[in-house]
């Protein structure tokens, strides 16, 4: 039995290639051509690059090569369907039956048509599950009151924010919300937060309410960090247990070497 790998933006998807080829063997691997920053053509034969938009011709190549389950992994930007993105007619027809063009809308949109061909969607949660990190402080040096202050009002604005399937990231400073993410992403958002901030900004990254955890599972790595450093920010706070973090050791070593906070923490407990 061959599993499925649909790959986007970030070193995510190879991990994710790694874990699914341990566990399943065969991984047949849909590159998305306008995201996939990672070259698969070294690690497997089984590679199909496809454009976003091309729905029908990705569940066709799923099922020719003999897929029953697969996994997405790797961010997809949104704002692709905004850009002259060519569709097939599979993928017109979903857009056409949406309530609305949310994340989740569309995912599970998604999700329905792959189930209708007889492809499952394997939860990132059960495949990435030691990217996880419990709870506690990631970085040598420590929050102060006033950044947990931040961080205890930025995780309520964020379920929030979560609950309507707008976004997932927050910034904050002084228990004032600088920025709020929507279809731009989570870089961008950052970038907006911290230039209004100008100095001193703490970025809050939480799991949905209800998250399905097949899909958009909050992610962080290096990149997340840099973004936060280049622009005066000075913690990134994320919910423990439902955020994968890429490159734990990597992200560590960062923040230490550049004086950054990084907690993980549990809302309940803040």
């Amino acid at each position: 039995m061959a599993v499925g790998l649909i790959a986007g933006y970030g070193k995510l998807p190879l991990i994710a290639y790694n874990k699914l080829k341990e566990k399943y063997g065969r991984v047949v691997v849909i590159s998305l051509a306008e995201e996939v920053t990672v070259d698969f053509n070294s690690v497997t034969e089984s590679l199909h690059q496809f454009s976003v938009g091309q729905v029908g011709k990705i569940i066709k190549t799923l099922k020719s090569e003999g897929v029953q389950n697969i996994l997405f992994a790797g961010k997809v930007n949104k704002t692709l369907l905004y850009k002259n993105l060519k569709l097939d007619l599979t993928a017109i027809k979903l857009l056409w039956t949406l309530e609305n063009r949310n994340d989740d809308t569309i995912m599970l949109k998604i999700v329905e048509e792959l189930q209708k061909h007889g492809i499952g969607v394997l939860k990132q949660s059960d495949i990435l599950k030691d990217l996880f990190l419990p709870e506690g402080v990631i970085s040598k040096k420590k929050p102060n009151k006033t950044i947990m202050d931040d961080v205890a009002f930025g995780y309520k604005v964020a379920k929030v924010l979560g609950s309507v399937d707008v976004g997932q990231t927050v910034v904050v400073k002084n228990k004032a919300v600088m920025a709020l993410e929507a279809i731009e992403g989570t870089d961008s958002t950052i970038e907006r937060g911290c230039r209004l901030a100008k100095e001193g900004a703490v970025v809050v990254k939480v799991a949905k309410p209800k998250q399905d955890e097949r899909f958009d599972i909050p992610t962080v790595g290096i990149d997340t960090l840099k973004k936060i450093l280049d622009n005066k920010g000075v913690c990134l706070a994320i919910e423990s247990g439902t955020t994968i973090v890429v490159d734990t050791d990597e992200v560590k070593k960062f923040c230490d070497e550049n004086k950054l906070i990084m907690i993980s923490f549990n809302g309940d407990s803040l």
